[in-house]
């Protein structure tokens, strides 16, 4: 199909970068936790177990940031103790291949 030179050739601009992802599962602690609860619902103290050597404040700031993005879901329960449970949105159960394979590559080809 030839142009005209008068013809303008729009540019589609993408509403999301490669940077805005990271920016979103690029902590240091964002996929060891949706990897973590991939494998389910999850209460607080089990997450925090579950993710060698994270702390406490560390994973209060990285599930504050995911349920702000709407990668995980926030449940809180009017018990004594409170009780609070964590799982993977829609969107969050999105990233699971990405993971796995990203999982994957590293186990092929990371040497530690």
């Amino acid at each position: 199909m030839e142009t005209k030179k008068n013809e303008k050739i729009e540019k589609v601009e993408h509403k999301c970068t490669l940077k805005d992802v990271l920016d979103i599962v690029g902590g240091k602690w964002s996929i060891p936790i949706i990897y973590t609860l991939s494998e389910g619902t999850m209460r607080f103290k089990e997450l925090e177990r579950a993710v060698h050597n994270i702390n406490t404040r560390m994973l209060v700031k990285e599930l504050k940031s995911l349920e702000a993005n709407r990668i995980i879901s926030r449940k809180a329960y009017a018990t004594v103790p409170p009780t609070v449970e964590y799982t993977l949105t829609l969107k969050g159960e999105k990233l699971r291949p990405i993971i796995d394979d990203l999982h994957k590559w590293g186990e092929e080809y990371v040497d530690l």
